[in-house]
């Protein structure tokens, strides 16, 4: 399998700036481009966890079981009894908690159905008929997938028509002109969403969850179209209305509009369906913490440093795209959130402990800024 994304966009953020996925695949002689050369998993993966040794090697994998308010800040409970007390909280969690399933295809037993996030824990039998609900890169790239692997597989997609991505090849100038390049694809729309995130931010909710929900919405990769396209059976304009077990398979009604619904039987089904950031979904988060942060459409408001309703709580990643754009959704949205991040932690001062009741300027876990810090922030 292969990344969607192009080499040049492909890049962990380093302080330095070098150390590029297009500078380790030439120390390790692979081959690579900045477009038109899919990526590897393997060769990402690799990078990634040179990387890690690099500029982490101190890095504890471990599972936050729960996070708590405290006197000093929060407490953390880690598996196997660790217990840790701290002042402030990154949260960068990824994705995997927001995998989103139709609500058709809930009631289906865990080994039936499952989300593409998870399948690399799956096992499938040959000759087995695997149903993939879903029309973005995730569904065509498990259809390819699956079909190599000798399985009778079928596409159910909501959108009337599948829009594969472009291949980028050679551009003209008045391509480039028309279409910027930037790292999350093209166009103007895509130069201001990884240009101006703080403007962005500065945008009424309602847009700014819009612009979320809708820009990059599903296209699979360029490289898989000639794997799935007339190789695998693709239902448009459809969705499942129902889905329940039959004699060991899954019986699926597909609603098709205005047309008489399909009834499809599969031995599996997988939902290709996406995430939806959704702050009650981060169980290791004390309920008093999840309900006292304020919400974008289900995802944290955040300020302009990345900090959540409560203070000392902040949110990277995905779960920030709400308040600064697109690109937060995307790997290359990680420079600009750890030097925001980073600079204002380091010219604030550790909270005062909680003293419950107190106004927030008082406040537990109350930031003030260090004046001469900020000043010199901004001069």
């Amino acid at each position: 399998m292969k990344l969607k994304s192009e080499g040049f966009a492909s890049s962990l953020s380093e302080p330095t700036g070098r150390f590029t996925l297009g500078a380790y695949c030439a120390s390790n002689g692979i081959p690579y481009q900045d477009t038109g050369l899919p990526v590897g998993v393997k060769t990402f993966i690799d990078y990634g966890q040179e990387f890690q040794r690099r500029f982490a090697p101190n890095l504890e994998q471990t599972n936050a079981l729960s996070v708590r308010r405290s006197a000093r800040g929060f407490d953390v409970e880690l598996e196997h009894g660790q217990k840790l007390s701290v002042e402030r909280i990154v949260v960068a969690s990824g994705i995997m908690e927001y995998a989103s399933v139709p609500d058709a295809l809930t009631s289906l037993p865990s080994d039936v159905c499952t989300h593409s996030g998870f399948y690399a824990n799956l096992r499938y039998l040959p000759g087995q008929r695997i149903a993939i609900v879903g029309a973005g890169s995730s569904a065509m790239d498990m259809a390819a997938f699956l079909k190599q692997q000798g399985l009778d597989v079928i596409v159910i997609a909501r959108r009337p028509v599948v829009r594969f991505q472009t291949p980028l090849g050679s551009r003209s100038v008045v391509e480039k002109l028309r279409a910027p390049m930037t790292t999350i694809g093209p166009g103007w729309k895509s130069v201001l969403c990884t240009h101006a995130p703080l403007v962005f931010h500065s945008m009424p909710t309602a847009f700014r969850v819009d612009v979320v929900r809708r820009y990059l919405g599903p296209a699979p990769a360029w490289f898989t179209r000639e794997a799935v396209e007339g190789r695998v059976p693709i239902i448009t304009d459809a969705t499942v209305g129902e889905a329940a077990m039959e004699n060991g398979r899954v019986r699926l009604r597909i609603d098709k509009g205005h047309a008489e619904p399909l009834v499809v039987v599969v031995d599996r089904v997988i939902a290709a369906t996406g995430y939806r950031v959704d702050v009650d979904r981060l169980s290791f988060l004390d309920r008093e913490i999840r309900l006292a942060i304020r919400r974008d459409d289900c995802a944290p408001r955040l300020s302009m440093d990345f900090q959540s309703s409560v203070p000392g709580l902040y949110f990277v990643g995905t779960a920030s795209a709400n308040s600064f754009g697109p690109m937060l959704r995307f790997a290359c949205g990680a420079g600009f959130a750890a030097r925001r991040v980073a600079r204002y932690l380091k010219a604030t001062r550790i909270p005062k402990p909680y003293i419950p009741g107190v106004p927030s300027q008082q406040n537990p876990l109350y930031l003030k800024p260090d004046s001469a810090a900020v000043a010199r922030r901004h001069s």
